[in-house]
């Protein structure tokens, strides 16, 4: 029923994965109340007009999630463990922008069967809101 991702031993340097997604308003008040974040910047129309990026956001996190299919279900796939994740947010994600995440092979950590991915979100406009790292282990 399941197929296993790949292994350790079948992934290759240079591999790359990626998963695109719309987020809308509705991504938006999910996340807020499963994260418990209702800051106004994300939820508030009105105040968040009055901040530095002149309407509502997406939570940071909600668009970090994207990893999430990226590795579970295509690099390395079904089975995976993800040891480290960092991200650094570079620009602002809307309401109604189409975010990419991208992961590329970098390292096979051979004492670990760990492999190192670097990761970059990108918007519609093929602007990087965020990049960052990710340490996994890919299925046995």
């Amino acid at each position: 029923m399941y197929t296993k991702g790949k292994s350790f031993s079948e992934i290759q340097l240079g591999e790359k994965a990626s998963f695109t997604k719309t987020i809308s308003e509705t991504d938006v008040y999910l996340f807020a109340g499963i994260s418990g974040d209702f800051n106004p910047l994300h939820v508030d129309e009105e105040y968040a007009k009055s901040t530095a990026f002149g309407a509502r956001i997406a939570h940071g996190g909600l668009a970090a999630s994207l990893l999430a299919p990226v590795l579970g279900m295509k690099l390395p796939g079904l089975g995976t463990v993800a040891l480290e994740t960092t991200t650094k947010f570079r620009k602002p994600v809307y309401f109604g922008d189409t975010i990419t995440c991208l992961v590329e092979v970098v390292e096979k950590v051979e004492r670990l069967k760990a492999v190192k991915m670097k990761i970059v979100w990108t918007n519609q406009k093929g602007e990087v809101v965020t990049k960052g790292e990710t340490l996994v282990i890919p299925p046995g």
